[in-house]
């Protein structure tokens, strides 16, 4: 087995998943969670989506909100 090499810094390595089928939450009606864990840190990011976002919608969401914040 081959270990995987730890993270030298925070947000340097990130997982992320959809959580869906959530009932409809919110003003904008929100069905979906974008799950965004920093492996360094075990830090999670829940941010509210919908289901039927696109790959560029999450990219955008995932700049503006992540990246912009953490580097």
């Amino acid at each position: 087995m081959i270990h995987i090499q730890e993270p030298k810094s925070p947000w340097e390595v990130v997982h992320m998943d959809w959580v869906t089928a959530l009932p409809p939450s919110g003003d904008k009606g929100y069905d979906s969670c974008l799950v965004i864990v920093d492996r360094d840190r075990k830090t999670a990011i829940l941010l509210p989506c919908h289901k039927d976002e696109t790959a560029m919608d999450t990219a955008i969401l995932l700049w503006s909100i992540v990246i912009s914040h953490t580097g």
